[in-house]
């Protein structure tokens, strides 16, 4: 009778979830040792979230920034399955979807990422639109275009948030509405971008102010409706028109992980150790913005991309590790800096002693996600459409100049 191949489960195919699939097809297996590898995810796309404002002002294509899965996975090991998990049985070790299918482990990744909490005030959930997904950019695409054709003098717009995700949204959609739009900023702080280095709040402040974006500090949201949102301000309520609001503020873990027994903190993310192991579960690993996790040198990891990129490397190497009976490596996370999208053609880039900003910044940006992208294959095809669409655009042009006599 032969041994049942083991079986890794990784739920969620983001940054954290299909980078610790594809670095587990990469390792040297032995025949006898090889596991299967099962990847889950509700959508049946990956999708390169940083580059997700690029596709408000047509500077990058869906395709692009979101290939399928079965693409990403299709000369690998890992076999994809597509469905949204209701419930993760630690005790029988299986993961049931909503299409009633379940699927046991023996090793499970948790790497499902958190939602925008839509809850927090009245109206949000129906009139307020999140920018995490592709659908949300879809969402926000077709109300634009009903807007910018329609015969309105401005277009309002509220973003809600004043971090990373709200400066880059109002610098695109300034770009790409021009004189049409009127957009501001609500931040509760007293300033935005707060966890920023210096050198990106400003770069950030100037180009809010030569787009003319509105800021409005130590404000919150009050309510909001069809047509318009409350904000209030040192004890007073105002009422302003909007057409648009965007919502980007605040994160929570998913319902299915805050049920689980395991160990979590008062946000509901899953504590490990710095193996990326669950406490007192080896067997589950946690990476990601669910994780409350503390590296080796102890220092508490953020919930960014590429942390989760550096935590998937850990990741598929410890669960070899584990298979073939080697010591785990306790994660260390470096720290590269960040990097914004300050409109069209337009970045800011602090890390490892570099400061960039303008179209230097925006280039190095795209080169260094160009590399990030998750496999070799996307890379090429992402980088021949970087190098050939600026000529292809120039050829319709000059066809268009061609038909119109000019």
């Amino acid at each position: 009778m032969t041994e049942q191949q083991t079986r890794i489960c990784i739920l969620g195919g983001g940054f954290g979830g299909l980078y610790t699939a594809l670095r587990l097809s990469q390792l040297p297996w032995e025949k006898s040792q090889e596991p299967e590898i099962v990847l889950v995810d509700q959508n049946d796309h990956f999708l390169f979230l940083p580059l997700l404002y690029e596709l408000l002002t047509n500077e990058l294509q869906a395709w692009e920034i979101s290939p399928a899965f079965e693409d990403l996975l299709k000369d690998t090991n890992v076999r994809f399955c597509q469905g949204v998990v209701s419930k993760i049985d630690i005790d029988d070790k299986q993961v049931k979807l909503e299409n009633n299918t379940s699927i046991p482990y023996d090793y499970l990744v948790l790497a499902m990422g958190s939602e925008t909490p839509l809850d927090l005030v009245a109206g949000v959930k129906d009139y307020a639109i999140p920018f995490r997904t592709i659908a949300d950019a879809y969402r926000l695409e077709e109300q634009l275009r009903r807007l910018e054709t329609s015969n309105q003098d401005k277009i309002r717009v509220a973003i809600v948030g004043g971090g990373y995700s709200g400066v880059e949204l109002a610098c695109k959609l300034a770009d790409r509405l021009g004189t049409k739009a009127r957009i501001r900023i609500i931040e509760q702080s007293e300033e935005i971008l707060k966890t920023s280095p210096e050198f990106n709040r400003e770069a950030a402040r100037n180009a809010l102010s030569e787009r003319q974006v509105w800021i409005d500090l130590e404000t919150t949201v009050a309510a909001i409706e069809a047509d318009r949102i409350s904000l209030e301000y040192r004890g007073q309520i105002d009422e302003i028109p909007v057409d648009i609001v965007l919502w980007t503020v605040g994160t929570k873990v998913s319902p299915v992980v805050r049920e689980l027994p395991l160990k979590q903190n008062q946000r509901g993310q899953i504590v490990t150790t710095s193996t990326l192991q669950v406490i007192d579960h080896p067997e589950i690993f946690a990476l990601g913005d669910l994780a409350d996790c503390k590296d080796a040198d102890g220092q508490t990891i953020p919930t960014t991309a590429q942390a989760a990129f550096q935590q998937a490397d850990y990741t598929g190497w410890n669960l070899w590790a584990l298979l073939t009976q080697r010591p785990l490596l306790p994660f260390r996370y470096t720290g590269l800096g960040e990097m914004m999208t300050l409109g069209t053609d337009n970045a800011t880039l602090t890390g490892l002693g570099i400061q960039l900003e303008g179209q230097f910044a925006h280039l190095a940006r795209r080169l260094i996600y160009l590399y990030r992208f998750p496999t070799l294959d996307h890379q090429i095809r992402v980088a021949v459409n970087w190098i050939t669409r600026p000529l292809q655009d120039l050829l319709i042009s000059m066809d268009q100049k061609i038909g119109t006599g000019e």
